[in-house]
């Protein structure tokens, strides 16, 4: 038995014991967790109860956005030692599989992802995780920043997939925790400026706090006349990033991108929406998709050890263990200047 944040229902969660199984094997670790983010699926898990297929049907262990430090070893790994501080890949593929052998492991279809049902999620005192998805933290990265990892890792994802060029200019429509982190990403990889629209104007004052961020409040300005002002009249950005899921950014996104350009969707719609497909072809943009991510934690590990990304301003609050179902409902809540909740062990 662990004590755990567990989600029994929709609309329910509780702090309590709960039996879990943390088998040590030959090539896993065993963390004691210090720092978890809340990420919006589990929000979407507490409000609705299930993600498209991904249905609760029994009680589960909330959390996948995770730093801690390493307390046990298995006898095969060797890059690794107790009392490491570290952050952890929450996705667990088959080695085995076609798509892992691609080295597409993210889309395995078999893959096993800390809080997604059934598998258990990691906001609980400890957990058992492979080596080969746990990563040591450098020194002057905390607890807090490794926990960010994870949603970073998302946008530079994006970024890679993108193929950003230096100098590029790029737009990102959504200002949430994944569009902020996609912008730092291509800013990061070499991009000049990214614009980035919203119609929350905290979301917006906060993702504007960075040097070449410009902030598109859509409540007052039309995304095509910042971008016609940034890139020049009828031409666009060189890499659109879709980081918002809603239906009316999809015409703005294939207005907006340049001819020849790029774009990565990112944000993930809750139900089928339009596309213009002679519009991309028009223009023969090239389309890139995500899904999560893969090959790019330790890129952002390093990206955020070495300045070029700050997490930091974007951790709106910490709660104490005790107090996880309050953070939990602040979560629900949505506050605009909310970006990033968390929890600490």
């Amino acid at each position: 038995m662990a004590e755990a944040l567990v989600l029994e229902e929709r609309h329910k969660i509780a702090l309590r014991d709960i039996a879990v199984s943390e088998t040590l094997g030959p090539d896993d670790v065993r963390i004691a967790v210090h720092t978890v983010g809340i990420c919006g699926s589990d929000v979407h898990y507490y409000k609705h109860g299930a993600i498209g297929p991904f249905v609760v049907r029994e009680p589960m262990i909330l959390g996948h956005e995770a730093a801690g430090t390493v307390i046990e070893i298995g006898q095969n790994v060797r890059h690794l030692r107790i009392g490491d501080r570290v952050c952890m890949e929450p996705g667990i593929p088959d080695a085995g599989s076609r798509s892992s052998r691609l080295g597409l492991y993210n889309i395995d279809p078999a893959v096993r992802f800390w809080a997604t049902p059934p598998v258990h999620g990691c906001l609980t005192p400890t957990v058992v995780h492979p080596a080969a998805f746990t990563y040591s933290l450098p020194d002057n990265v905390s607890f807090a920043e490794g926990a960010m990892i994870e949603p970073l890792a998302v946008g530079v994802h994006a970024c890679v997939k993108a193929r950003i060029k230096p100098g590029d200019i790029c737009l990102v429509t959504g200002a949430g925790p994944i569009g902020i982190m996609t912008a730092l990403s291509a800013l990061a990889s070499g991009a000049s400026r990214v614009l980035i629209t919203d119609i929350s104007e905290a979301k917006l004052r906060i993702a504007g706090s960075y040097d070449r961020v410009l902030p598109v409040d859509l409540t007052h300005a039309g995304i095509r006349d910042a971008v016609d002002a940034t890139c020049g009249a009828d031409w666009g950005v060189d890499v659109t990033f879709e980081a918002s899921g809603f239906e009316s950014a999809y015409a703005d996104a294939l207005a907006c991108t340049r001819p020849g350009g790029t774009l990565v969707l990112v944000g993930m719609p809750p139900h089928k929406v339009g596309f213009d497909i002679v519009a991309a072809q028009a223009k023969e943009l090239s389309i890139e998709t995500v899904f999560r991510y893969a090959h790019v934690y330790d890129r952002a590990i390093a990206l955020v050890a070495s300045g070029s990304i700050d997490l930091k301003p974007l951790i709106s609050a910490t709660y104490p263990f005790r107090d996880a179902v309050a953070a939990f409902e602040r979560a629900a809540e949505g506050r605009p200047a909310d970006v990033k909740i968390q929890i600490a062990l």
